[in-house]
Parts: structure tokens; C-alpha cells; sequence
């Protein structure tokens, strides 16, 4: 049984979550032979101060690149 934990930022519509579940369940079936109804996908939408990276948060990120 596959089990995929995908976070993310941002915040994807329902039908951007939907092609994600689609097409990752896709690949699973394709490349290792996997059968749909066993694979699980989990999507955790994290909050951009939830999440850093370059040694900043998300936010702050985002302000300098706008910035720029």
C-alpha cells in the first residue's frame, strides 16, 4: 500500500489538489506497478511562516523576492 505525504505552501484549489492526486497515482501505477485503490495521497498545506528555508521563513523569502 503506497502512502504519499506531500507538503506544500501556498494555497492550490481543489481541482490543483485533484490533478496532484491523479497524476502522482499515475506514476505509482506506471513506474512500479501499484494498484490505485491501495494508494494513499495526503496533501498538508503549511502556512508560509510554518516554513523556512535559505535561513529564512517563507514569508520573508517571498518580501525580498517581490522586493527585487
Amino acid at each position: 500500500m503506497p502512502f504519499i505525504n506531500l507538503k506544500i505552501t501556498g494555497t492550490p484549489t481543489a481541482e490543483q489538489k485533484a490533478q496532484i492526486v491523479r497524476e502522482f497515482t499515475d506514476t505509482l501505477v506506471r513506474v512500479l506497478d501499484k494498484d490505485p485503490k491501495t494508494t494513499h495521497i495526503v496533501i498538508d498545506e503549511v502556512g508560509d511562516e510554518n516554513w523556512g528555508f535559505d535561513g529564512v521563513l517563507t514569508t520573508e523569502y517571498r518580501r525580498r523576492e517581490s522586493a527585487e
